[in-house]
């Protein structure tokens, strides 16, 4: 057994998995405390490093790629201060970081543990339920539904397709980006099929950040809880959701607003009748002359629906 306890926090190997508990002072990032206590397995870790510096050292932890659904979807954007593999030591506790690196590097030479990246996710992600404020929408996550609902800030795209709502058998994956300089990042929960890709203030999927905030950070947590519980990028393929309409049908979104813009894949006629066809490639045309559908969604749609013309509905 082999234990640091610093005030950044502390972390404890069994010989299995590396406890990592944060510590609760003034000084150590929101997101590492509200993502809590958790464990890394041993199978998880490629690396362990101490980094010794002048005032404080840090130890680090270096995961398999694919391991962890927080670092999956993050990809490296988490400041040093909010990584959860990231810890400070004093100059006091150094000979402890120290006994602390080799216990593990030799639990891994032991247990032969790969340091090739994975196809399943070996960390289960951020509890849930949870709950993320973005500058223009509020996200909410139960473990099954993710619904976003948009502040007053938001811009009118978005406030046209009213509050979002996706099960996760509609997404194919989760996007987090940092703000870089003047441009705004994003939380972008990505539907199946979706190519266009727009800015994240007219992005009815993305909710915009514009500062990693202390207080701001669980954007990053959900996204990792709906990545956890999605299929592994690195997953054989008959592992694959089955794909879904790109954008939600004319009666409305997921949520059940009639206000919102329409789907790229047709929908049944309410009447299943020429006229309610011929209403809906009006709709297309519209959705098609605002931007709203890309040139190949508009021609797909469009032959889907004449298809029907020909069968007789």
């Amino acid at each position: 057994m082999a234990e640091l306890m610093v005030r950044d926090g502390t972390w404890s190997f069994d010989g299995e998995g590396i406890r990592i508990v944060p510590g609760r002072e003034r000084g150590v990032h929101k997101l590492r405390q509200d993502l809590g206590e958790f464990t890394v397995p041993l199978a998880a870790l490629a690396g362990i490093a101490h980094e010794p510096g002048r005032k404080a050292g840090r130890l680090r932890l270096r995961l398999r790629d694919g391991a962890d659904p927080l670092l999956q979807v993050t990809g490296g954007g988490l400041p040093d201060d909010a990584n959860p593999y990231q810890v400070a030591v004093e100059p006091a506790r150094v000979d402890v970081a120290e006994y602390f690196v080799d216990a593990v590097r030799q639990a891994l030479m032991l247990e032969q543990v790969p340091d090739g990246p994975c196809d399943r996710y070996l960390l289960p992600g951020p509890s849930v339920p949870l709950s993320a404020a973005g500058v223009d929408g509020v996200a909410t996550f139960d473990g099954e539904r993710v619904r976003v609902e948009w502040r007053w800030n938001t811009s009118e795209t978005k406030r046209q397709w009213g509050t979002r709502d996706y099960a996760l058998t509609d997404i194919e994956a989760v996007e987090w980006r940092p703000p870089v300089g003047l441009e705004s990042g994003f939380l972008r929960f990505r539907p199946h099929g979706t190519k266009e890709r727009l800015k994240p203030d007219h992005d009815p999927d993305s909710i915009e950040l514009w500062g990693f905030k202390k207080e701001s950070g669980t954007t990053a947590l959900l996204a990792a809880a709906v990545t956890a519980r999605l299929p592994h990028p690195s997953a054989p393929a008959a592992q694959a959701l089955p794909a879904t309409a790109s954008v939600p049908p004319v009666a409305g979104n997921a949520a059940g607003n009639a206000s919102a813009p329409a789907a790229a894949a047709p929908a049944a006629a309410p009447a299943d009748d020429h006229d309610a066809l011929l209403r809906r490639l009006r709709e297309l045309g519209e959705l098609h002359r605002d931007g709203i559908l890309t040139d190949e969604e508009f021609t797909a749609t469009k032959a889907a629906v004449l298809r029907r013309f020909d069968t007789g509905g």
